[in-house]
């Protein structure tokens, strides 16, 4: 069986310590897949010019957060790296004619350590975040994202982790979604399961409320779906798990690429 990509919205880092729909959706998902030999994360929170990939034995964790609860601070997930996966993605980037840089000592930044508390709250699965590049083209990420596809034939999970409507200066003190980031959300839905990466590449031209949506100062947490969506360019499918809204507009939803 070859592992399915995800793309992850990540929401708020209270996500690790709520319980809701959306983050028992995750505790779920985490159950029903096969377990993954490694979990390989492209995460909005680590947004680089160069292509960067954590090369630690072991990971601390990050609080690249402020002015939460006391609690979300005394959070951790140990996981482990891999040494062998991390090789691996070395060879399949060199292949590509991919510079990459490797990274001792970063951690684990937000946007993969609160999804994987939920997904795989053990922290008993090595873990090699990646950067993303919000400044690169949708084609580039995705064919940065491609590069890796045949991971998933080793039994390794890739996760982009980000946010398809994250616009801060927008959300409000309601769960009840805003037409906006639903009309937003259904275009790209609408194209992603026709895999129309025509229209998807120019979203930010074609898509409603784009603007608003994602704005210019928040690129990086869009370019995940991009990275993810390259690592299952094999299979071209797509289905979304889940859909949910916080804050008016903060979408928290789940696509998963590719899968059989």
């Amino acid at each position: 069986m070859t592992l399915p990509a995800l793309f992850v919205a990540h929401g708020s880092p209270m996500l690790a310590l709520e319980d809701h729909e959306y983050s028992r959706f995750l505790e779920s998902l985490g159950r029903e897949l096969p377990a993954p030999e490694a979990i390989v994360v492209f995460s909005a929170h680590w947004d680089s010019p160069e292509q960067s990939m954590t090369v630690d034995e072991s990971h601390d964790t990050m609080h690249d957060f402020y002015g939460f609860p006391e609690a979300m601070y005394e959070l951790r997930y140990p996981a482990k790296g891999s040494a062998a996966v991390t090789q691996r993605i070395a060879s399949l980037f060199e292949a590509g004619n991919l510079h990459y840089e490797p990274v001792l000592g970063r951690g684990l930044d937000h946007g993969a350590w609160v999804i994987l508390s939920k997904m795989y709250p053990n922290a008993d699965i090595p873990v090699i975040e990646l950067s993303v590049d919000s400044r690169r083209s949708p084609e580039e990420q995705y064919a940065i994202g491609a590069m890796l596809k045949e991971l998933r034939q080793d039994n390794v999970l890739i996760i982009g982790s980000g946010g398809l409507v994250h616009n801060l200066r927008l959300i409000s003190q309601t769960d009840e979604p805003e037409a906006w980031a639903v009309e937003f959300d259904e275009w790209i839905a609408r194209n992603l399961e026709t895999w129309n990466l025509k229209e998807l590449f120019n979203y930010d031209k074609k898509a409603p409320h784009a603007r608003e949506a994602v704005p210019s100062y928040g690129t990086e947490h869009f370019a995940p779906l991009f990275y993810a969506m390259g690592a299952a360019s094999d299979e071209a499918k797509a289905k979304r798990l889940i859909q949910t809204y916080q804050y008016g507009s903060l979408s928290l939803n789940c696509w998963m690429f590719g899968g059989s």
